[in-house]
């Protein structure tokens, strides 16, 4: 072959080489999950083990409806990742899957409130799954109220499920008509279950609220570590490719997330990023060393998990605290010591007032807000303690627990999300 046919060739490989698709190399490369989807998060198994008695516990308060009658409305709370989410969403489908084989006329809709976060778009969202030809969007919320009443009206039973119930703006409003509607029915019903991560949260409810929508209760606890191990072997047996994932770092993945929040989905979150970095790695196993590795990214992950599920004053209580403490120069003491992103409860609560007015939101009380503090502290986010020695005069001292612009940039993307 003359010099010029190599040069020819040789152009025809490079440009071919060019030319090749960015993802080729991504889709060659071997992996040691089976099916990634299901260790992830938002999957949602068949089987959910150790909440057979919560499942029949709604099960049984739902079975009114099958019946023609209205059920009880339910309220649902504990911390994330504790299954409330999961075991509803299970009842729910079972529910409608024997309605519908029974010929019964029982409805669900499921509304994610951090998505639908006031009374008009959960109205909005609910009647357009009821009424999928008709387009709702300019009507006022008294019309679209009433729509979904005369729905229930034709002897329809609805439940409507109410998830991240504590980020609904004008809850009140909404529960109390939902609530009151039925008593205006000869036939059919309305039923609510709300379910929020805040163990606190019902105590803000306005009295009136509470007595409609809490008619029964129920507290989902956390997993212990026993629990969360059985729960990741049975999703990493089908998620993994056989003999990819040691024993011990299944194990180890549970015993941090019991630890630390009895969370399944900070275990789910630690074996998969785990089998990520044994994929990157190339070593074709899951190891301890991969889950401790893993944990650092998790943690951060939880962190700002977390945050994006606080209701918007509890965010906007958080912001200010992140904002002072980006700002505020180093607190002195009498003693001549200096210490960095220390803030005085005071200075904060103005702080928030005056966010409150930016965002046009109205401030709670200073009684509420030390109750935001307190529980900010329970969920890991600040730490605040009483004032003593070396400060003047009596305070609780508030310093935020991760840094300062990562937290204020993200609830400023929450803020907007939820105002746009």
């Amino acid at each position: 072959m003359d010099f010029d046919a190599i040069q020819f060739w040789g152009k025809i490989v490079q440009s071919a080489s060019a030319t090749a698709n960015i993802f080729e190399r991504e889709f060659a490369r071997e992996t040691i999950f089976a099916d990634r989807a299901i260790i992830t998060p938002h999957y949602t198994p068949k089987e959910l083990p150790f909440r057979e008695p919560y499942i029949n516990n709604i099960s049984s308060m739902l079975a009114q409806t099958i019946k023609g009658k209205k059920a009880d409305n339910i309220f649902i709370y504990g911390k994330v990742g504790t299954g409330k989410t999961s075991v509803t969403k299970h009842v729910m489908q079972q529910l409608l899957e024997f309605a519908s084989s029974k010929n019964v006329a029982v409805e669900g809709n499921y509304v994610n409130c951090r998505n639908h976060n006031s009374k008009y778009r959960i109205l909005i969202k609910a009647a357009k799954d009821f009424y999928p030809e008709e387009n709702f969007l300019g009507f006022s919320a008294a019309f679209v109220y009433e729509k979904l009443v005369d729905y229930a009206r034709k002897g329809r039973q609805i439940v409507l499920v109410l998830d991240e119930i504590d980020k609904v703006k004008d809850l009140d409003d909404l529960v109390y008509g939902l609530t009151r509607a039925n008593d205006e029915m000869q036939q059919g019903g309305i039923s609510i279950i709300g379910i929020s991560n805040n163990v606190m949260f019902k105590d803000r409810l306005d009295p009136r609220t509470k007595s409609s929508l809490c008619e029964k209760e129920l507290v989902f606890p956390p997993y212990n570590a026993p629990e969360l191990t059985e729960i990741l072997k049975q999703r990493t047996e089908k998620a993994f490719s056989p003999g990819t994932v040691d024993e011990s770092a299944v194990s180890l993945a549970a015993a941090i997330a019991a630890q630390e929040s009895g969370d399944a989905r900070t275990a789910v979150k630690l074996m998969l990023r785990a089998g990520e970095i044994a994929d990157r790695k190339g070593s074709g196993r899951v190891t301890d060393a991969e889950v401790k590795k893993a944990k650092k990214q998790v943690d951060e992950e939880i962190i700002f998990d977390m945050v994006s599920t606080l209701p918007q004053q509890q965010q906007l209580v958080l912001y200010s605290i992140a904002a002072l403490s980006l700002t505020k120069k180093p607190q002195p003491k009498i003693t001549g010591e200096r210490e960095e992103g220390v803030l005085f409860s005071g200075e904060v609560y103005d702080e928030y007032c005056t966010i409150c007015r930016k965002f046009k939101e109205t401030p709670v009380s200073a009684r509420w807000y030390r109750e935001y503090i307190s529980e900010l502290e329970m969920f890991g986010l600040i730490l605040s303690t009483a004032s003593g020695k070396g400060i003047k005069g009596q305070t609780t001292l508030i310093k935020l627990g991760f840094e300062a612009q990562r937290i204020k940039a993200q609830i400023e993307r929450e803020l907007s999300d939820s105002t746009a």
